[in-house]
């Protein structure tokens, strides 16, 4: 009997790793519909709902989700900023523009989190605004622009 797509989304808070494997794997099969179910679950209460969910949203590929990603870089656990990041950067060409609107947000977290994805992107457009970065008072900010004006002049 197949399961739900919630089903799936809540497995994937499973203390067993194959059965997240399985339930990741499923989700990724049936991408079209669970797009949005995994867009509402990156806002879960469990952690590793949130990390999962953003996980196979950078894997799906689908530009709808990057919104909600660019939220998800507020979001109170590194990890799950750091794989919403990860999958903004999977996004491509789509995600250049949200991002670099957000290299002027007041929580140096969004804004270094930005950065970091932007130079995984490598496009020239991102420079000017990254160089602004290189004077925040976060050494995070300044590290993630540093890097990634390298990637992108590479």
């Amino acid at each position: 009997m197949e399961r739900s797509i919630d089903e799936l989304i809540e497995l994937l808070n499973d203390k067993d790793d194959f059965v997240v494997e399985d339930a990741v794997g499923e989700l990724e099969l049936r991408a079209e519909e669970a797009v949005d179910p995994l867009i509402e679950a990156l806002s879960h209460r469990k952690k590793q709902i949130r990390l999962n969910a953003a996980t196979l949203l950078g894997a799906i590929n689908d530009p709808k989700a990057i919104p909600a990603l660019i939220d998800t870089l507020r979001d109170n656990n590194k990890l799950v900023r750091r794989e919403a990041s990860t999958a903004l950067s999977r996004m491509g060409e789509p995600a250049v523009e949200p991002l670099m609107a957000i290299l002027d947000d007041e929580d140096w977290r969004v804004r270094g989190t930005a950065a970091w994805a932007l130079g995984n992107l490598n496009d020239e457009r991102a420079i000017p605004a990254l160089e602004k970065l290189l004077d925040d008072e976060s050494g995070f900010v300044k590290s993630g622009a540093e890097s990634a004006i390298k990637s992108i002049k590479k």
